[in-house]
């Protein structure tokens, strides 16, 4: 199984989940933006854009600014292969509270079901996006829910480094990608028949 982290502002440290996961995984590629700490929508949209179409297929697994960078993907690139995405903690780029001016070009958040498998795993104390609205973003998304507790922004800060949990999550995302995948292929060989 092929799978692209897609970090948020400012990257993922060293000794993020997401870091230590591309150490730990067969088949991990990390989106490399060109400028982590201004954060662009149309720019990072492209660069991801990049990387999937070089992987198709690929499940994402997104953090925070990363989360939120792959809802507009999908809104705004229904037609790419995915297999799913794990979006942990995604950022709200409509508080307003953030001084980074490039994170207001996110929003508004995407609210289209996604078309994909993905589960979304959302924490009671984010500073970055109350947990109310992360639940009611992930039924629009038709994303499946995860109530994370009181785990912060679910990053270093917080005390989420290695975050076996996540693998757990990552584990179920596989479970759902092939059972998103049987009726998609059920219609196909359906179709190849009644074509012949």
């Amino acid at each position: 199984m092929a799978i692209l982290m897609v970090p948020g502002f400012k990257g993922s440290e060293p000794e993020h989940w997401q870091s230590r996961w591309e150490t730990e995984l067969d088949d991990v590629e990390r989106v490399q933006q060109e400028h982590w700490d201004a954060p662009d929508l149309e720019v990072w949209l492209a660069v991801l854009v990049h990387h999937v179409k070089s992987r198709p297929g690929t499940i994402l697994v997104g953090h925070s600014l990363g989360a939120t960078l792959i809802a507009h993907l999908a809104l705004r690139h229904p037609d790419l292969d995915i297999g799913g995405a794990l979006l942990v903690a995604p950022a709200d780029p409509d508080l307003r509270r953030s001084r980074v001016p490039g994170i207001a070009s996110f929003g508004p958040l995407p609210t289209d079901p996604l078309g994909f498998p993905a589960i979304v795993v959302a924490s009671r104390t984010d500073p970055h996006m109350v947990q109310d609205r992360a639940r009611i973003i992930a039924n629009l998304w038709e994303a499946a829910f995860v109530d994370a507790g009181d785990a912060g922004h679910i990053n270093v800060a917080s005390g989420h480094g290695a975050w076996p949990e996540g693998l757990h999550w990552l584990a179920r995302l596989q479970i759902r990608q092939r059972a998103f995948a049987q009726p998609l292929l059920s219609r196909q060989s359906t179709g190849s028949r009644h074509s012949a």
